[in-house]
């Protein structure tokens, strides 16, 4: 791979792990937990390795999370089993590290980290994203526009993006800080 590329590609991890943090910032607390924020929840870094090594469906996730967190809303279950249907089972050098160092940063970035990332350098995040209402379809659908086809996201983070969307969206007006509105 040429320097440049490689230069390119840091720089692009180094401004997702940023955004991942900025998704934890108190400004977004508004927005509905991502499924690796409702995973870390559920389980902290106990058996990280474990869980991102299974290869499950949403349904099975969904009873798996429900099982462990029975006062968890069904839009969170959701949430959660949308991440890790499409996410896990990790890469096998990525669960040795995991398993390795129970780090929660080698987890995919999940729905919320992504939308914050991305969404709100073009247009406001409010009127361009939280207002929104698509099935999964319309928002995978949403990359196919020119101006969005140059986000730098894989095709599993797109299908990230839009299943925590697609469960998520839109919110309700008076839940939007006003400070974050148009």
């Amino acid at each position: 791979m040429p320097a440049m590329r490689r230069t390119w590609l840091a720089g692009l991890a180094s401004i997702g792990v940023a955004a991942a943090a900025v998704a934890s910032d108190e400004m977004y607390d508004f927005m509905p937990e991502g499924g690796r924020t409702l995973l870390l929840q559920i389980i902290g870094d106990d058996a990280l390795a474990e869980i991102a090594a299974k290869d499950e469906n949403a349904e099975a996730w969904i009873a798996w999370a429900l099982a462990r967190a029975p006062d968890m809303g069904a839009k969170e279950a959701e949430t959660l089993a949308g991440y890790a249907e499409i996410n896990f089972p990790l890469a096998p050098d990525v669960l040795a590290e995991l398993a390795a160092t129970s780090e929660a940063g080698l987890l995919p970035q999940d729905g919320k980290d992504l939308a914050i990332a991305q969404c709100q350098f073009c247009h406001s995040l409010f009127s361009g994203y939280l207002m929104h209402r698509r099935d999964e379809t319309g928002w995978r659908g949403t990359f196919k526009a020119p101006f969005h086809k140059e986000i730098p996201m894989t095709e599993t983070e797109r299908d990230t993006f839009a299943r925590y969307s697609a469960i998520n969206m839109p919110l309700k007006f008076e839940d939007v800080p006003p400070e974050l509105r148009f």
